[in-house]
């Protein structure tokens, strides 16, 4: 028996727009548009880590070849402006308050922060518009100026040269931009999640604690990042609410290099390739977690 088969129509596939084809050749404005692009970044490349390296060298020669050629090349490397900076000019005590204040403030700053983003990014409720808008406007002010009221403020709780006091006003400096950026990423993860996780039994406080806070990790590596580094750079609020030496950061601790007559160039040098370093360390481990989390929903 033989069986017929109905003729099957074959639809053409329209063809391929042709910036989409391989092997395109690119016009002569779009090739010089590459090469502009490719100049600026390697321009901004160039200006942002020549500093850097001259930093590095510099810290590596005698302070008379410092003086004598800024720009020079070290004829051999001399670590002993590390050992003066670190031991001298007791950078191991500057290095141990700025961590020690740092992380405190980051720390406190992201505990208090995701359980306000997470109501204010997964509930909608009478007053939630007033305090999204409460939030951002800390974003709007600079705290720099309200230093009157916070000076004044720690005086009366007896805080004026507490590294407490410190880690407290660096903590509330940080929790509107914490809020800000952690309660856009809850508020884009499914609903279905948090469902699932009440049917299974799970409370409001496990389901935000298990389920939630791991999904919003490039989130809270973003914040971390971004708090991190300004607060280790900070110089304003160390130098005015800090008396005692041996509770300086890193920033203020720099000035003892400052002499009134001569500054020891290569020593300072060191101090900033010593204060630098950290940084660079956590850029390095965090950088997935960044790029994932100032790219979330691009792709969208």
């Amino acid at each position: 028996m033989t069986v017929l088969h109905e003729p099957v129509e074959t639809v053409a596939k329209p063809p391929r727009p042709a910036a989409r084809r391989r092997g395109r050749r690119r016009t002569p404005r779009e090739r010089a548009m590459v090469i502009l692009g490719v100049a600026l970044l390697l321009g901004y490349a160039v200006v942002a880590i020549a500093p850097m390296i001259v930093m590095v060298i510099d810290s590596l020669r005698p302070n008379r070849a410092v003086l004598s050629d800024p720009l020079g090349l070290p004829t051999s490397l001399d670590f002993s402006s590390y050992t003066k900076a670190w031991t001298d000019a007791s950078f191991a005590t500057y290095m141990g308050n700025s961590a020690l204040v740092t992380i405190s403030a980051v720390a406190l700053d992201v505990c208090v922060a995701l359980p306000a983003a997470y109501v204010l990014g997964r509930y909608q409720f009478r007053g939630s518009g007033v305090l999204i808008a409460y939030f951002l406007s800390g974003l709007m002010l600079p705290i720099r100026l309200g230093i009157l009221p916070i000076f004044y403020l720690l005086g009366n709780f007896g805080m004026i040269d507490s590294r407490v006091g410190l880690v407290l006003v660096y903590a509330a400096s940080g929790i509107p931009f914490s809020v800000f950026i952690m309660s856009a990423f809850f508020r884009g993860l499914p609903r279905e999640l948090e469902e699932a996780a009440r049917i299974d039994g799970a409370g409001e406080f496990r389901t935000f604690a298990r389920v939630m806070v791991p999904l919003v990790k490039p989130a809270i590596a973003t914040v971390v990042v971004f708090r991190f580094v300004p607060l280790w750079n900070d110089f304003f609020f160390p130098l005015v609410l800090l008396r005692s030496t041996d509770k300086y950061t890193l920033p203020v601790g720099l000035t003892q290099f400052f002499g009134e007559f001569q500054t020891n160039w290569s020593a300072l040098f060191a101090g900033l390739v010593i204060t630098t370093a950290p940084i660079v360390i956590l850029f390095l481990v965090a950088t997935k977690q960044i790029v994932a989390g100032l790219t979330a929903g691009m792709g969208k």
